[in-house]
């Protein structure tokens, strides 16, 4: 009685222990690899699902291929276990990014969406973000006028793509993981920042171009060219100039932080300095108004050389007179040259006789 007893017994425990647990861990062959989903091998627990939701964002899996899933329920209706990779990933993963936050490592992620505040990414099983801010200058979405669509339309384009990043913050309780593109390759910027100094001329992309100028990547570095640095001409839109993917030479005018002030205009010579030596100051010069001002009006008196006619310069005797009623765009008149100053680029008219 006892020895039957005992059998019994025995055959029990192996019978509760032939049984999968909700949440157990455990290791498995893949079967098969489907659009939304796969098979795995059980052993002598059957076979397992895995549905596409469950695999992991950026896991390449192969037939053959050994995992460790977790179980979500151990007995469908069509006797099979639904199980989770990502489950079992992220409770082995958060000692892994608590690792790599710790070292401060640099690592290579790939993100699988993105939102107008940045990029969604998944390492190992734990699902974390990007905000745009922690973007490097290559990958920053300069975009004119802060237009949402074309940022979501330019971190779109990043998506699937490898970064190299650090881990900014790692909190476990919090289920938050924040990563950083600018944190990872501060190191590299450094030394690069420093083989730099301003004359020195540097080639870059194009970036962003924004009402007041152009962004520009220099290997890693950010750099601006100001709209009045474009041209030596006025420049009224810089979109004119330079397009998003343009490679330009530029020189450096000064450094400020991270960050580079370019300028192309100094890559050449300035035309205004040559032709403002045909014109001395109390000659008579013709020019033609280009901009009519409350406090006067605008002349070009050359291609490349413009002055300006005050208000107070515009009649005898301190009357005061409307510079609108006075001129026309386009209009030709002949003025005398009260002043040149050379090292700020002025040139002072007056239409008194």
């Amino acid at each position: 009685m006892t020895k039957q007893n005992i059998t019994m017994d025995e055959l029990l425990e192996q019978a509760e222990s032939s049984q999968l647990t909700p949440g157990e861990v455990m290791e498995a062959t893949v079967l098969s690899v489907k659009k939304n989903e796969i098979w795995l091998d059980l052993g002598g627990f059957g076979i397992g699902l895995v549905p596409r939701r469950e695999i992991g964002f950026g896991k390449a899996i192969e037939v053959g291929q050994s995992v460790v899933a977790s179980i979500v329920d151990a007995d469908m209706e069509d006797g099979y276990a639904l199980l989770s990779l990502r489950k079992a990933a992220k409770d082995r993963g958060w000692d892994e990014v608590k690792r790599q936050f710790d070292a401060s490592e640099t690592i290579e992620v790939t993100a699988y969406d993105a939102n107008r505040g940045g990029l969604l990414i998944e390492l190992e099983g734990i699902r974390g973000f990007m905000p745009v801010s922690q973007l490097s200058a290559e990958h920053y979405p300069r975009v004119g006028g802060a237009d949402k669509d074309e940022i979501l339309q330019r971190l779109n384009a990043i998506v699937s793509k490898p970064l190299r990043v650090r881990i900014l913050d790692a909190d476990r309780k919090a289920n938050k993981l924040i990563f950083s593109e600018k944190e990872a390759i501060k190191e590299g910027l450094a030394e690069r920042f420093e083989k730099l100094k301003p004359g020195d001329v540097v080639r870059g992309v194009v970036t962003g171009v924004v009402d007041f100028g152009a962004f520009v990547n220099v290997d890693g570095i950010e750099g601006l060219i100001h709209i009045s640095e474009i041209s030596w001409e006025r420049v009224n839109n810089p979109s004119d100039y330079v397009k998003v993917g343009d490679t330009v030479e530029a020189k450096i005018i000064s450094i400020d932080k991270e960050r580079l002030s370019l300028s192309i205009k100094q890559l050449t010579e300035d035309p205004w300095a040559k032709e403002v030596e045909q014109f001395k100051k109390g000659d008579a010069a013709e020019g033609t108004v280009t901009r009519i001002t409350p406090f006067g009006a605008f002349v070009q008196l050359s291609p490349a050389v413009e002055a300006l006619v005050h208000v107070t310069e515009l009649s005898e005797g301190g009357a005061s007179v409307d510079p609108e009623k006075l001129f026309k765009l386009g209009e030709k008149k002949t003025f005398t040259i009260l002043d040149i100053d050379r090292d700020n680029r002025k040139i002072s008219l007056s239409l008194k006789k």
